[in-house]
């Protein structure tokens, strides 16, 4: 499409596509996209989604199932391209377990680490679900996947953290490129899992140069969280925007209190880039796990998703018992600005709010 179109003409020519009413998407967090928070963010004319790296098939069907009774609203659905097998190394992962037995003293020292669930079964599933699109993450999908899914009537979303990435996904095919910077919470989309702190663009240098780079719609996520940065994002050629920090405090995200309200205190500089927890570069708050895990003299993190696994109790606990300092919580850099009101208010006020500011 052309980058000349207004930002009217570029965000009702995707949301039509999406089946969607506003162009604000939930970004697929996994984990943490329950049906409730989806729904109701679907329910406000907005992409609900649903990130499957951690779901069996079962799962995937059943929470579109769900979806699907609270909502006649539209949904994503989210996986990881899979990283190479991971190079293990015994001596350096008992390194590790020594680390985190600091915190965490059940470390599981002859645990195998567990394999995600098989990629191809969640891709069946993902395509049996019918969402109204299919985003990918971390690489693109297979030629024959892609077309399965343009068979099905399935927009392939593809994420891209640089205007290479972009280039690579748009000449496979993708219907969409979600243009995400470094400010982002959570795990960063690089396609090799070594150059994630290479190309740790910021958003609004990113986006533009995008937008000028394909010839597709691109929707902008990392860091936006209120009708500020919808309409910046806008202004600056996207189609729509993804968010996922800016509605983790909803009732609906149903997260632990030690871990909303850390959101609502953080600044900018209160997050960090850490693989300390999956071993894939990821933003979270600078909790006490991970300002130690990220000191010189810490060992360095295994690969993904070796390293997950060796974290995995550790986070489990701390989630169950509120424990800030040894939880997994993703954050973006502009959390300070998440509100804490139900997700349908987020949506709407987002929206109401970037129509006054847009010209």
């Amino acid at each position: 499409m052309s980058q000349n179109q207004s930002w009217q003409s570029r965000s009702n020519h995707l949301c039509s596509k999406l089946g969607i009413r506003v162009p604000i998407l939930l970004a697929p967090m996994a984990g943490a996209c329950p049906v409730l928070l989806s729904s109701a963010v679907a329910n406000q004319g907005g992409l609900g989604a649903c990130g499957v790296l951690l779901m069996k098939p079962a799962a995937i069907a059943k929470w579109a199932s769900e979806f699907k009774a609270q909502s006649n609203g539209a949904f994503q659905m989210n996986n990881w391209i899979p990283d190479p097998p991971a190079v293990r190394n015994a001596k350096h992962e008992t390194e590790i377990k020594n680390f985190i037995a600091r915190w965490h003293l059940e470390t599981n020292s002859e645990r195998v680490p567990a394999d995600p669930p098989d990629f191809e079964s969640q891709a069946e599933a993902m395509l049996a679900a019918r969402p109204r699109a299919i985003s990918s993450i971390m690489g693109i999908y297979a030629e024959d996947y892609v077309s399965r899914m343009k068979a099905a009537g399935i927009l392939w979303l593809a994420t891209a953290t640089t205007v290479e990435e972009a280039r690579i996904a748009h000449e496979a095919g993708a219907d969409a490129i979600v243009a995400q910077g470094f400010e982002a919470g959570g795990h960063r989309g690089t396609f090799v899992a070594e150059q994630a702190e290479e190309t740790a663009a910021g958003l609004f240098s990113l986006l533009p140069a995008i937008v000028d780079s394909v010839p597709i719609p691109v929707i902008a996520t990392g860091a936006i969280a209120d009708c500020r940065g919808v309409a910046a994002a806008l202004m600056l050629g996207a189609s729509a925007v993804q968010i996922g920090t800016g509605f983790l405090r909803t009732p609906e995200a149903a997260l632990p209190s030690a871990w909303s309200d850390a959101i609502g205190e953080s600044d900018p500089d209160n997050t960090q880039l850490t693989r300390a927890f999956s071993g894939r570069l990821g933003r979270s708050i600078a909790t006490e796990y991970v300002m130690a895990a990220n000191s010189s003299d810490a060992p360095a993190s295994a690969p993904y998703p070796v390293q997950r696994s060796l974290t995995s109790a550790m986070t489990a606990k701390a989630r169950r018992g509120n424990d800030l300092a040894r939880m997994q919580a993703w954050a973006g850099q502009s959390g300070k600005l998440a509100a804490n009101r139900p997700a349908a208010d987020i949506v709407n006020g987002l929206w109401q709010g970037a129509l006054q500011l847009l010209p």
